[in-house]
């Protein structure tokens, strides 16, 4: 069995594989995450752990990890060697780059608009053949909520609401409504701008939000990890 760590902004995601098939997930949120991975190689040690990082990873924190496996594969800022070989700018962070891989997998010969709906919100354009056209990257929807109370005095907090108004008739239902609705119109606006493509919807907030759209979405919940098994299963048929 081979072992996929993505870390993210937020959390850390890790999963079990067999080939390019997921096996048992786990999530992590907090600041032992080489304890929390060591946790979880403790009874079975993978033949293959790749680590996909928003951060780059220490040389401690690798030394750590490489005993924790046969043969590590790091995927960070200091590694990006690796995308040029799927085809991937480097500039992109692995998370984006592990779903494009895993979208142009799972619906090859089709053209596809990715929304990746976290700490923050990034859009990414895939053709047909499978050539990346470029993204964008915005604040998630989190973020926004901190941005207007951090950045304004006169402005609360409030975090997600199960429902919206149109229009927001309080200072919170005001700041509910143009945080959540200004969303939706810009995810709305960017699928209009590729009407034929497959929309996948990816990331925390992925079911909130598809749930207030009324195009078809695809919602994939473990799509970097998805990316991170097919990474795995190239880099093991390489060793073998």
């Amino acid at each position: 069995m081979n072992l996929v760590v993505e870390i993210g902004n937020t959390a850390l995601k890790a999963a079990w594989t067999e080939g390019s098939t997921l096996g048992k997930t786990f999530r992590y949120q907090g600041e032992r995450k080489v304890s929390f991975i060591a946790s979880i190689t403790d009874r079975e040690r993978p033949q293959v752990m790749v680590v996909a990082s928003v951060c780059e990873i220490s040389p401690d924190d690798e030394k750590s990890l490489r005993g924790m496996c046969h043969h590590l594969l790091l995927l960070d800022a200091a590694h990006t060697s690796l995308l040029r070989e799927f085809d991937i700018p480097e500039h992109l962070s692995y998370d984006r780059a592990s779903s494009l891989i895993a979208v142009r997998h799972m619906f090859r010969g089709q053209s596809c608009t990715v929304f990746d709906l976290g700490t923050t919100m990034t859009v990414d354009f895939v053709d047909a053949e499978g050539n990346y056209q470029g993204g964008n990257i915005s604040l998630g929807c989190r973020t926004r909520f901190k941005a207007l109370s951090r950045y304004s005095k006169a402005l609360p907090l409030v975090d997600i609401p199960d429902e919206i108004t149109p229009y927001g008739n309080t200072v919170k239902s005001s700041i509910e409504a143009g945080v959540i609705s200004g969303i939706m119109f810009e995810i709305q606006g960017y699928i209009d701008r590729k009407p034929e493509n497959i929309v996948v919807f990816t990331g925390g907030d992925a079911i909130y939000f598809v749930k207030k759209m009324k195009n078809s979405i695809f919602v994939i919940c473990n799509l970097v990890l998805m990316g991170l098994a097919l990474i795995t299963d190239e880099y093991v048929r390489k060793l073998n």
